[in-house]
């Protein structure tokens, strides 16, 4: 048996009942990793100005409202806030009165709201409580005791729901266009999180290009690894989305250097297949398809009204005209195939970026899409990030989350994404491109594509297991696992024979029976998830 075991990869541990507190103090010494204004300035390291009181530490946060209709702060968490048990949140905070206009009511509130959906607001949960000014102040939010409001009146209690997964602070209110400068301090949840990944750990970097190049000269890209898509999707005269220019395979419009990749879009006469259009860029696929991962790429939008840049991906089953995989894979029109639209970019709405999904349930002008306005797109780097897998789509831009996709009862209409896709980078040109516009690049600085470990090692897989007894060992349609040590609760990850990881079984108690009737009949092995726990058990199925 062991000289059947040949994957040499290794396999990674996670701690199963690990918790995570949910605080910041604004010195470094936090959980909440970052801090997000809407419609105001924010600044999470800003010198107290007012070290005093109740409240002498060195740096807070400073909240900075200068007139936005709807300013407030914000944080995301990873995983969701239980608030059965847990339902009260602490911070000080100090308004000083110079710095208010208007007549609004001295308040602060505090809301819960689900970050995942496209308009988080409409089902979340507030407490409003009444402020003093010029002092500092400890505020506490109960939301099992406190008066609060749902602002969709339909809404359970909130110690009755599970779905928060964002909190937002205001201050003396909303729909108004007063400023106000108030300052935050040792902020705290009374609960923890459970911070088990809530699906596989993406750590095995299995595809990508650095771009590094030769330096400041310019080169070509790796042709291993990239295809220059020149023909157009629709026909002979335009691509979708009216777009206006030509796409080419010269290094004039997609090339490296100083270590990037650029996509360079140009006002230039091109004629190609007889047609003559006035600007030209690229469109790369990626000659590497996948399914399940997370792809990371730091990339730079292109300036310009009119410049529509996207990072994305398409089904490797799409049929289409001039694609690099169309001719080997192509078996399914746009949108059944389904589009993953990472991040887009429009120049005529500068700093707003969008991740968006296209499939039969709904495409062209979808409702699947979810985004934000983020500081200088164009002139900075910003690390735009998908995590895919089996259940959901998560989309981040800096480590901040803007967007889940993740339909409830799945079919081939709205979740086409059990099967691979492969990467596009492009700069689209739409009609409306400004008159003085010459030319402006989308750089990327790498793509990175990360999939689970899912291989077993030789020395693993010859393990003995004495904290896990199963029976019947062989079996047909059930097996019974029985944890020998009580503290051992987890998951059970089945491998193939081969390494390959197979199904997850989630054991919470001692003793606990689990259907294997799908599993054809071979040797696999069982390894249990849980601290403590390194050993194999194998398993025969008849």
């Amino acid at each position: 048996m062991k000289n059947l075991i040949v994957i040499l990869l290794y396999f990674v541990f996670f701690q199963i009942s690990a918790q995570q507190t949910v605080e910041d103090d604004f010195e470094g010494n936090g959980t909440i990793s970052s801090w997000f204004g809407d419609d105001l300035n924010v600044n999470a390291r800003f010198t107290n100005p007012f070290k005093e009181s109740i409240n002498t530490s060195n740096t807070v946060l400073e909240y900075k409202d200068v007139g936005g209709q709807y300013a407030n702060v914000r944080f995301d968490v990873e995983d969701n806030f239980d608030l059965s048990e847990n339902y009260t949140f602490t911070f000080k905070i100090y308004i000083p009165a110079v710095g208010i206009t208007g007549s609004q009511n001295n308040q602060v509130s505090l809301k819960l709201q689900n970050g995942d959906l496209s308009q988080p607001w409409t089902t979340q949960t507030e407490v409003i409580k009444a402020v003093v000014l010029n002092e500092w102040q400890t505020i506490t939010v109960n939301f099992k005791d406190d008066s609060y409001n749902n602002l969709d009146p339909t809404s359970q209690p909130p110690i009755n729901r599970s779905d928060f997964n964002r909190v937002v602070i205001q201050v003396n209110g909303e729909k108004n266009n007063d400023n106000v400068t108030a300052y935050l301090d040792d902020f705290l949840y009374d609960g923890t999180l459970d911070a088990t990944p809530d699906g596989p750990v993406f750590d095995n970097l299995v595809w990508s290009d650095e771009f590094d190049g030769q330096g400041t000269s310019i080169t070509d890209l790796d042709d291993t690894k990239w295809y220059k898509q020149t023909y157009p999707i629709i026909n002979g005269q335009t691509w979708a989305n009216g777009e206006i220019q030509h796409y080419t395979d010269r290094i004039d419009n997609s090339y490296v250097s100083n270590g990037t990749l650029k996509i360079l879009a140009k006002k230039e006469s091109y004629t190609k297949n007889g047609v003559t259009k006035n600007f030209t860029s690229a469109r790369l696929n990626s000659k590497f398809a996948f399914t399940h991962g997370k792809v990371v790429i730091r990339a730079k939008m292109p300036f310009g009204v009119g410049t529509f840049p996207a990072l994305w991906m398409l089904g490797q089953n799409i049929k289409e005209t001039g694609g690099y995989w169309a001719a080997t894979h192509g078996t399914t029109y746009w949108p059944d195939c389904g589009e993953v639209d990472i991040i887009e970019h429009w120049g005529d709405n500068q700093d707003f970026v969008q991740s968006a999904l296209h499939n039969r349930s709904s495409f062209g002008g979808t409702v699947n899409k979810g985004g934000r306005t983020i500081e200088n797109a164009s002139s900075e780097f910003h690390i735009y990030t998908l995590e895919w897998n089996a259940t959901k789509m998560k989309f981040s831009v800096d480590g901040i989350q803007h967007y889940e996709y993740a339909p409830e009862n799945k079919n081939n209409e709205n979740w086409p994404y059990n099967a691979p896709q492969y990467l596009l980078l492009n700069v689209a040109i739409l009609p409306n491109i400004a008159s003085n516009f010459t030319q402006s690049p989308m750089e990327v600085d790498y793509v990175r594509v990360y999939q689970e470990t899912t291989s077993l090692s030789v020395e693993e897989s010859t393990k003995k297991n004495h904290d896990v007894t199963i029976y019947p060992n062989p079996t047909k349609d059930q097996l019974t696992i029985r944890l020998n040590d009580h503290h051992l609760k987890g998951e059970f990850i089945l491998y193939s024979i081969t390494g390959k990881k197979i199904h997850t079984f989630l054991q919470n108690s001692e003793l606990k029976s689990h259907d294997v009737s799908f599993l054809n009949k071979g040797v696999y092995f069982l390894k249990l998830k849980s601290l403590g726990a390194t050993s194999i058990t194998k398993l025969i199925k008849e």
